[in-house]
């Protein structure tokens, strides 16, 4: 699209309002609004972008060096559908640059630098990477975290959930109880209205993502008894879907204000039910060719090209925990019992591997359809960074010729631990600092995020980290107080 095209978008549309749009290191969608003149009336911010305050951004410059450059993509132009009239809006994200006129990147930018070199090396070696995402997240009534409900056993007339005999720390639900109907924990996979009433929801974000060019595949309720949902859409390069996820979430929650509820993409929210993860199925492509796919092989159609990249995801597992399960409360999911995928191995239809080959069609028709899903990632990560990350990985395997080893095809979860020593079935880590940890000696994933970023978010979690050990929690008083 040039700028001609993407000025025609914007007028046909009615936008008077630009949203700029970039991502911190955090993965905080952040932006700043500008009349559409500025992009209608001369090229200026197409051709030089716009200056802001870069010290004012989590792990972009100190304040001696503050001035940045945002620099908008002709190619990423999202209009709002719930925005009308004469403040309908628009998003357009861009990348972060120096000053000066600089036309590369800014080290500090996770889109522009981490996430576009981590495509262009795979570009080098002849690779078109396609990623799509399965974004799970909570929709809930209301959330104060000032008064979160604690009981030992929560009442539904409390509007906290289904009575069941636990200790929970959990905001009032979306759904739970309706009518006199009841989801029990765990037991929300694909139900029906009126025990689902997150439905209506759902439909309403589907068809505003549809009008915003997304392919929506499906939506449902998930696992969790308290208002967990999903909506599918289609893959596509790698770049475009780390924007479309970040427009998803912006989209997720001004539909659910719309509707007087909250949507939040926090992992775990409700203690003892299932989590939120944001599994990530990639595939490289060359000349239009799925190069994952062989017809050949009778284990799961995989090719030895992607059995290498499977071994270097697997090689760098433990340190792609810290950029994909990037919060303290992500170490709450990656628990056994809650389908999180803890155990490092790869396997065919297996939802306890780290990594699953689906395998619901097969045969050269379906050659395209061959890709491998990363389940260890949870809707909290940045995506650029992840992606960056992800790929590197995968490309280090590649490149070095990395074995993954035998695929499991059992139920991990099922094993002792003592079996799964003897199968050198390997556990991801277990909290945020043993991550971080596992990341700080990786030299692979620091050349993919670069110095600066991979420095900033290692400080930034470790700080993160030490304020939770300071943080006495309200289990913590029940479990101790008498002692």
């Amino acid at each position: 699209m040039d700028i001609g095209q993407a000025r025609e978008l914007l007028k046909k549309n009615g936008v008077r309002w630009i949203l700029n749009a970039f991502t911190d290191v955090r993965g905080i969608f952040q932006s700043f609004s500008s009349p559409i003149e500025n992009y209608l009336e001369n090229d200026r911010y197409f051709e030089t972008g716009i200056g802001f305050d870069g010290s004012s951004i989590r792990g972009f410059k100190s304040i001696e060096n503050s001035d940045m450059i945002f620099f908008p993509d002709k190619e990423a132009i999202y209009i709002l559908p719930w925005t009308e009239g004469k403040h309908k809006t628009a998003v357009i994200i861009g990348d972060i640059r120096e000053p000066y006129g600089s036309t590369e990147s800014s080290d500090v930018d996770p889109r522009g630098y981490a996430a576009r070199r981590a495509v262009e090396k795979a570009k080098a070696m002849g690779f078109t990477p396609y990623f799509g995402p399965e974004i799970e997240f909570f929709v809930f009534n209301s959330i104060d975290p000032s008064r979160l409900t604690y009981d030992l056993y929560v009442s539904p007339a409390g509007g906290s959930g289904d009575s069941w005999g636990a200790p929970r720390i959990m905001p009032k639900s979306q759904d739970c109880t309706l009518g006199g109907y009841m989801i029990r924990p765990k037991e929300a996979y694909f139900r029906n209205p009126p025990e689902d009433s997150t439905t209506e929801y759902r439909n309403q974000l589907s068809d505003v993502l549809i009008e915003m060019g997304y392919t929506v595949e499906m939506h449902h309720h998930e696992v969790a008894t308290n208002g967990q949902v999903e909506i599918n859409f289609s893959y596509a390069d790698m770049l475009k879907t780390a924007d479309r996820i970040q427009v998803y979430k912006l989209a997720a929650r001004n539909i659910a204000k719309e509707a007087g509820l909250i949507a939040t993409f926090m992992p775990k929210p409700i203690m003892l039910d299932n989590a939120s993860g944001m599994h990530i199925h990639m595939s490289l492509f060359t000349g239009g060719n799925n190069i994952f796919y062989d017809q050949d092989d009778d284990y799961a159609e995989l090719s030895q090209t992607c059995r290498y990249y499977i071994g270097g995801l697997l090689e760098h597992a433990k340190a792609l925990t810290a950029i994909c399960a990037p919060t303290v409360n992500s170490y709450k999911r990656l628990v056994p019992g809650f389908e999180a995928p803890i155990n490092v191995l790869y396997s065919k239809r297996n939802r306890s591997a780290l990594i699953r080959i689906p395998v619901y069609l097969k045969g050269p028709k379906y050659a395209k359809r061959r890709r491998i899903e990363y389940r260890g990632i949870d809707p909290s990560a940045n995506p650029y960074l992840a992606f960056a990350a992800l790929l590197s990985a995968g490309l280090d395997g590649i490149k070095k010729k990395i074995d993954p080893g035998m695929s499991r095809d059992v139920d991990v979860y099922e094993l002792s631990a003592k079996e799964k020593k003897d199968l050198n079935i390997d556990q991801l880590p277990t909290t945020l600092r043993d991550a971080i940890q596992e990341l700080s000696t990786d030299q692979v994933l620091k050349e993919a995020l670069g110095s600066h970023i991979f420095d900033t978010f290692i400080d930034y979690k470790t700080n993160e980290w030490n304020q939770y050990c300071l943080y006495v929690t309200p289990w913590e008083i029940m479990k101790y107080l008498d002692y």
